[in-house]
């Protein structure tokens, strides 16, 4: 017994992986411009700041010379580690969305 398929399946096939084809390149045409993006998060107070680059490179780190101090290396650790960490969850955060608003919602595994 043959089975048969709607006259017009081949053309929503076609409709589909055309318009998945698209998403996928708005997504990785927006990750491309997310990437050149930067992206900063201070701690202390303003007292360390960090800048890192969509690519979840560190750009910049900025330390006011009132924190820096021989006494206290581990508070100026844990205030560069929090700056930087809450940067790149930044990046985390605003790529999710950017690529949500592409796919609204559909989730397509392995593709990004």
């Amino acid at each position: 017994m043959k089975s048969r398929l709607p006259k017009n399946f081949n053309n929503k096939q076609s409709d589909m992986t055309e318009k998945l084809q698209n998403m996928q390149a708005k997504m990785q045409e927006r990750t491309a411009e997310i990437e050149k993006m930067t992206f900063s998060a201070q701690s202390g107070g303003g007292a360390v700041e960090a800048v890192v680059m969509g690519n979840k490179s560190l750009h910049s780190l900025n330390i006011k010379p009132d924190v820096v101090s021989g006494d206290d290396i581990e508070m100026l650790q844990d205030l560069i580690i929090s700056a930087v960490n809450e940067a790149l969850n930044q990046v985390d955060e605003y790529t999710d969305e950017e690529i949500d608003k592409i796919t609204k919602g559909f989730a397509i595994p392995g593709l990004f």
